[in-house]
């Protein structure tokens, strides 16, 4: 626990970049993506499945190109969907050398780490940029609240199969102390949709939950503990924002569809 919580301290002063937002975020934002997507490859390369992490990282870098030259304009980005479906299936035009699921595991580190982690620099591109924050009290709230609830009163397992250490009390925490952290959040800030920040700090959490354990899946097909070790305490980039890949498409649409009319 206490190589988790220093680790958890070293991480803090990254949440700068939400106070400043714009660029700064969408950099960071950039960068856990590029290293997130180089993390599942070599995970895949466990099981014999070797996607193009060229394509893959290429695609993430146009879509950043184009975030920053027509900022806000949503068919570029449907144009930039399909455009990686169709390079990622012609990653395995020499079909000697590659399997179907080489093309698939490519699309799934394109779409899964790379255009999920966009949704954060998306959220910023809204009126409600703000609530880019409402990424990071669900997704590292619910996860520090959902670790200690457990740890000190977890009995009832929620997934062993995925994750042997989360429990059904955790996992309960974990919206608690999401739900806690959005109302604080909203009372400091003044936000004036305060109702729908409780609302989207319960299901935020709860789809962060379910991002982490889509990751653990990921890993245990994988046959791996990690995803990497560049973070003491947390494994790699993947390991400490897998939860935000789920979050940040929820806090998103969420203001899409019940706030921004």
């Amino acid at each position: 626990m206490k190589t988790r919580i220093i680790s958890g301290l070293i991480m803090a002063p990254l949440l700068v970049v939400l106070y400043f937002r714009g660029i700064p975020l969408a950099l960071a934002t950039f960068i856990v993506g590029a290293i997130g997507i180089y993390e599942l490859f070599e995970g895949f390369k466990k099981l014999d499945i070797k996607p193009n992490i060229f394509i893959a990282e290429g695609m993430l870098i146009l879509l950043y190109f184009i975030h920053f030259l027509v900022p806000g304009r949503l068919d570029y980005i449907m144009a930039w969907i399909v455009l990686s479906i169709v390079a990622s299936g012609v990653s395995i035009f020499t079909v000697e050398k590659h399997k179907i699921e080489d093309a698939l595991a490519t699309l799934i580190g394109i779409v899964y780490v790379g255009f999920l982690s966009y949704h954060m620099a998306m959220i910023d591109e809204t009126s409600y940029g703000i609530l880019v924050w409402m990424v990071a009290i669900v997704a590292f709230g619910t996860d520090i609240a959902a670790y200690f609830t457990g740890y000190f009163l977890g009995k009832h397992k929620l997934c062993p199969n995925l994750s042997p250490k989360k429990t059904i009390e955790g996992a309960i925490g974990g919206v608690l102390g999401a739900l806690i952290l959005g109302i604080i959040f909203g009372l400091i800030f003044k936000i004036k949709i305060f109702p729908h920040i409780i609302l989207m700090s319960i299901i935020g959490s709860v789809l962060s939950q379910l991002g982490d354990l889509t990751a653990s899946a990921f890993k245990r097909k994988m046959g791996i503990k990690d995803y990497g070790n560049l973070i003491p305490g947390h494994g790699g980039i993947l390991d400490r924002f897998d939860s935000v890949l789920f979050a940040a498409p929820a806090i998103y649409y969420y203001i899409q569809l019940a706030i921004a009319k």
